[in-house]
């Protein structure tokens, strides 16, 4: 048997790489491209299965959680981004402490992890950030508070005028957990100023995720793929987060992000493809040997492609959701919640088993 399989990832001119993942040796940056360049995509998905399986057996990791978005309005203007409005603008909100709050109540399930993340709002202080903190602490207080990206911990200590350590000390003081992977895109600078160019640049991004880490949070990382971006920019992203995780060892889990074009300023010349889609996913999981859990977000991947992940390196099934509104305003097709049952049976029909987690993927 062994033979066998030897000789079919010989014939897809990957025994090398064959090799190195049975072995457990970090793959390069030359590895990575070949895994991009091989025809074969289920040889890929086998590779990546392997790693998953030694790492997590057949467990398929979901939370309890819930989304809050608390306004739409942002300075950034990101020419890829569908949720974004200006000050006044038709569509555009901020949610006060009591809507928040009242989300909270709005549904029958205890979250035992709450996202919140919202734009660049141009006024907003700190101190409205830690008020929310708090009261979201002392409403749900076993509920771990993963909020607020890079970037928008950037433009907090821009607005504050004060540094983004400062920034996190104080929100941690008031509650904050752990960090979101938001805002990474593609790290790629050539890339980043005609997507993002308003945008914190990869190294402040980087940078932040390391300070949060060093004051003992923990944070996921992000990559949005499929849009101008090369498979080379892909693999220099996945290298530069597994380089950071070596610095400090403080990410969790790793969710790719396709990108969806239905309602994006962004003309896509070659939409990304299912099989595409689930290759970055396994070739995420080959580079990213340090960082624990590859995530198959079902809310942007729909939920059938996110069953196919677990089988091409994919651990984590994410969790309820509640409401999200950044990925299905730029098209989503996905319901916006999932009930516990739901996830299960998702779950257990692609062959996996499902493993309830917190925030911090200790398994409830």
């Amino acid at each position: 048997m062994q033979l066998l399989q030897n000789d079919y990832f010989k014939n897809q001119d990957l025994g090398d790489i064959h090799a190195k993942v049975c072995a457990g040796k970090r793959l390069s940056f030359e590895d990575g491209m070949t895994l991009f360049d091989c025809p074969e995509p289920l040889a890929i998905g086998a590779l990546a299965n392997m790693v998953r399986t030694r790492m997590h057996g057949d467990k398929a990791f979901y939370v309890i959680n819930q989304h809050i978005n608390y306004t739409n309005i942002c300075i950034n203007g990101c020419v890829f981004c569908a949720y974004q409005r200006e000050e006044g603008q038709n569509g555009a909100f901020v949610l006060n402490k009591e809507e928040v709050l009242a989300k909270i109540d709005s549904t029958a399930l205890t979250p035992r992890e709450i996202h919140i993340v919202g734009g660049c709002h141009p006024k907003l202080p700190l101190a409205y950030f830690e008020d929310i903190l708090q009261a979201v602490k002392e409403k749900a207080p076993t509920a771990i508070l993963k909020c607020f990206t890079a970037v928008e911990i950037a433009h907090f200590a821009e607005l504050e005028e004060t540094t983004t350590k400062e920034v996190l000390a104080r929100l941690k003081a008031a509650g904050l957990d752990m960090l979101p992977g938001g805002g990474a895109e593609i790290f790629a600078p050539e890339v980043r100023k005609q997507i993002c160019p308003r945008k914190s640049t990869a190294q402040e991004w980087l940078t932040i995720h390391e300070e949060a880490h060093k004051l003992g949070m923990k944070t996921n990382g992000t990559m949005l793929f499929g849009h101008i971006e090369s498979r080379q920019h892909r693999i220099d992203h996945l290298m530069q987060l597994r380089e950071s995780q070596d610095r400090g060892g403080g990410y969790t889990c790793f969710i790719p992000l396709p990108f969806l074009t239905e309602n994006s300023q962004l003309t896509i010349e070659h939409p990304l493809t299912g099989l595409e889609k689930l290759r970055t996913i396994a070739i995420s999981r080959l580079m990213l040997d340090n960082i624990p859990h590859i995530k198959a977000y079902w809310v942007m991947l729909g939920v059938k492609q996110a069953q196919a992940a677990l089988k091409f390196g994919a651990d984590d099934f994410d969790g309820t959701v509640v409401e999200e509104k950044i990925g299905h305003e730029a098209g989503a097709t996905s319901e916006q919640g999932m009930t516990r049952s739901e996830l299960e049976a998702m779950i257990r029909g692609c062959g996996c088993t499902p493993v309830e987690r917190d925030g911090f993927f200790n398994e409830v």
